[in-house]
């Protein structure tokens, strides 16, 4: 077990010919959060043990890269050049990639394990949108998408799109209607996850979506450098009345609302 991840359990979990391994720890309602680049660093198991320490079971599956090793830039772009020919990953604009199919099985573990109203999904970066697809699973009720970055702004439109399919969409959207709530975070420079992804979540969604644009631009009064990106990890200053703390805060309460009876 890698020493950012003492403490958790480790097993592996397959649903639909995928295998990946999960680690766990905690009680409570569920809480599965989805890794950045390059992998299950150890800011990423950091957030999860703010969740353990907040009364909530957390699922940290490995979906790519070595768990527990450190971030670095270069890991990151290894990362991403080994999932880019995946096809588990497969990054299309208008398509849902198959990885979110093992992800809600594993929602739907989660619940039937840990019990309580629903679960909590927490997709980060190359995940973010992830957790999106996710919400078609009826367990999931605690969406957040920080900084979904997929597709990759290439391109003319691909800046405002989901990586979701239409069936994916519609049924999303559906369970809005019905009171399902979409929590979203991103840096207002960041040029990976743009302005016009959440134009389109708020379009799609309307009051489904609650979004948190923290002021990354040119004299910010809280000098958050415009090249800023990861909110719950790198990027966050854990300090009381930063925007980055703050978004964390909402994200705390966001989930308590939801997950909790």
């Amino acid at each position: 077990m890698p020493a950012p991840l003492d403490g958790f359990t480790c097993e592996s979990f397959t649903f639909d010919g995928r295998t990946h391994d999960v680690y766990r720890a905690g009680n409570g309602p569920a809480v599965v959060v989805m890794h950045e680049m390059p992998g299950l660093h150890p800011g990423v198991v950091d957030f999860g043990r703010r969740l353990l320490d907040a009364g909530y079971t957390v699922y940290l599956p490995s979906l790519f890269g070595r768990p527990g090793a450190p971030y670095s830039a270069g890991g990151s772009m290894r990362s991403m050049l080994r999932v880019c020919i995946s096809r588990e990953f497969r990054l299309l604009a208008d398509e849902t990639a198959p990885a979110a199919t093992w992800l809600r099985a594993l929602a739907a573990k989660a619940h039937t394990e840990c019990g309580g109203p629903g679960v909590g999904a927490i997709g980060m970066c190359f995940t973010g949108g992830f957790a999106l697809a996710m919400a078609v699973e009826p367990a999931v009720l605690a969406p957040v998408l920080s900084q979904p970055s997929l597709p990759m702004p290439i391109g003319a439109a691909r800046p405002a799109q989901l990586g979701l399919d239409a069936a994916d969409l519609a049924a999303v959207k559906e369970r809005t209607q019905d009171g399902l709530r979409v929590l979203g975070l991103r840096f207002s420079e960041d040029p990976v996850c743009r302005g016009e992804r959440f134009d389109t979540l708020r379009r799609e969604l309307g009051d489904g979506f609650e979004s948190i644009e923290i002021d990354s631009s040119e004299g910010n009064p809280n000098d958050i450098p415009k090249t800023s990106h990861s909110v719950l990890t790198l990027h966050l200053v854990d300090e009381p009345g930063h925007p980055t703390r703050e978004a964390l805060d909402r994200v705390m309460s966001f989930l308590g609302e939801r997950l909790r009876e």
